[in-house]
């Protein structure tokens, strides 16, 4: 079926990243459960938006996908589903965000058009610079502080410290992740900060990156005036993400996926608990 290669070349089990942050921001936002109409609302915008991100993602970088060993049996890259049938699932996928902006705050139905621009500009960025990361930290930013804008029509300091966390979350997974891809990336001119300063540089850059998104967790708390559960849902993703970046190293990557999937996502799952129940308690 052209759907499911469709999700499987938009990777959407790879939701489990942003959903949990998306939902976590609810929780805060709403100093509870949130309501059912906003939970609805909020779950079809981010599955949409993220299907529309990613979409124009495998689009725009199809050529390039197919000249990677790693990424060559991707459906689009492959011709398994061709451009015009993905560009129809991202029209789609288009209309239900537009849907979902419409039914909640007046400010997500004005400044929607920059969360699609930002999202289709990403994949440009590898090919002009190696923060391309921070790039896609930018896209989960927009996360917590359109979350935070669409139940509450405005954006506080602690719902944006708390969206640079997730940037810099998702920046330092991405180094991780790109480390894979040096030799390929430097053959094809694209940019990444392993491809352009080494493996070594680029893990310890994930590293700040990551102290980054640990103390910006942090500042939030402190910031929402939350409980010890908050704090402790903190500690253990702090242990989670050093146990990230023990499975990686410049001479071994054999555990880059552990580290980048499983590992990741049990990170999102357990912070979204321990925030979601402080809130509540």
């Amino acid at each position: 079926m052209k759907i499911k290669e469709f999700l499987e070349t938009i990777k959407y089990e790879h939701t489990i990243f942003a959903l949990p942050f998306a939902y976590l921001t609810l929780f805060l936002a709403e100093s509870g459960w949130p309501s059912l109409h906003n939970f609805v609302w909020v779950t079809l915008a981010m599955v949409s938006g993220r299907t529309i991100g990613m979409g124009a993602n495998r689009l725009i970088d199809a050529e390039i996908d197919a000249r990677n060993p790693r990424t060559a049996e991707r459906a689009l890259a492959a011709g398994r589903i061709s451009k015009k049938q993905t560009l129809v699932f991202i029209i789609a996928s288009l209309a239900m965000f537009l849907v979902s902006v419409y039914r909640l705050s007046p400010w997500s139905e004005k400044l929607w058009p920059i969360v699609i621009i930002v999202m289709i500009l990403y994949p440009y960025t590898k090919r002009l610079t190696s923060i391309s990361h921070l790039a896609l930290g930018l896209v989960y930013l927009m996360i917590p502080t359109g979350v935070w804008i669409a139940v509450t029509n405005t954006l506080t300091l602690p719902s944006f410290i708390l969206a640079v966390s997730a940037a810099f979350w998702v920046a330092g997974f991405d180094v991780i992740y790109s480390c894979q891809d040096v030799e390929i990336d430097r053959k094809q001119g694209l940019h990444s900060i392993p491809a352009d300063i080494g493996i070594q540089s680029g893990l310890w850059i994930s590293r700040l990156f990551h102290l980054v998104f640990v103390a910006a967790l942090l500042w939030a708390g402190v910031l929402l005036d939350v409980g010890a559960l908050y704090y402790i849902g903190v500690a253990i993703t702090a242990l989670l993400i050093a146990y990230e970046h023990s499975l990686v190293a410049p001479s071994d990557l054999s555990r880059v996926n552990a580290a980048f999937f499983t590992t990741n996502g049990i990170i999102s799952i357990v912070l979204f608990i321990f925030v979601a129940v402080d809130a509540l308690v």
